[in-house]
């Protein structure tokens, strides 16, 4: 699997371009800002980019949908429940700040979902506690998670934001990626890598 990290926005959020080796189809996943710089990355990579995923719809990781969906023709995916939120652009107004106003969901994602993507298969988990419809993406053939901002490096996502939950937040860790196996590696909205079973045993918020 293709898989580049690229520091993106006004806080340096992770945004991840994955594509498939064989087909050299890929995905952006949360292009929360500087598009040229995701879009350099995808053309050096020579991936046809069939979708944008968001995690979730707060502004630092939906920054450069517009962009990238104009740029590639790709369609954007998002759960149901973070829509509002998307339409608000990203809740940027709670900070002060001005964002980009995304497109509109071409896909509605659920639980149980699966999106292709050339060989790879990506798995829809919803996990609510940052915000009401966030969803992780796990490959289980690759052994890796995209979790947006649920589980951090020894660390766990926010849930005093509007639409936040704590304890829905912990009921996706402990449940949902918990649930995982322990090698699975962990590419977080925010920091560095990790893997479920480190953080099962070193995050201090989990113990």
């Amino acid at each position: 699997m293709i898989n580049i990290t690229l520091h993106v926005g006004m806080i340096q959020t992770n945004c991840y371009v994955v594509g498939c080796e064989e087909t050299r189809l890929g995905a952006v996943i949360d292009p929360g800002g500087h598009p040229e710089r995701i879009l350099a990355e995808v053309e050096r990579h020579e991936l046809d980019i069939i979708y944008v995923l968001n995690t979730h719809a707060h502004f630092d990781h939906t920054d450069a949908n517009a962009a990238i969906l104009e740029a590639t023709g790709a369609q954007l995916a998002i759960h149901p429940e973070e829509i509002p939120i998307l339409q608000a652009s990203g809740g940027a107004n709670w900070f002060g700040v001005n964002a980009n106003i995304s497109p509109p969901p071409d896909l509605e994602l659920s639980t149980g979902d699966e999106l292709e993507i050339g060989q790879l298969r990506f798995q829809v988990l919803h996990t609510p506690g940052h915000s009401p419809g966030h969803v992780c993406f796990y490959e289980p053939d690759e052994g890796v998670v995209f979790d947006g901002d649920v589980l951090f490096h020894r660390g766990i996502g926010r849930h005093d934001l509007p639409g936040g939950n704590q304890a829905q937040l912990f009921d996706s860790i402990q449940r949902i990626l918990f649930a995982l196996p322990d090698d699975t590696v962990v590419y977080s909205g925010h920091g560095p890598v990790t893997a479920i079973g480190e953080e099962k045993q070193l995050n201090p918020w989990l113990r």
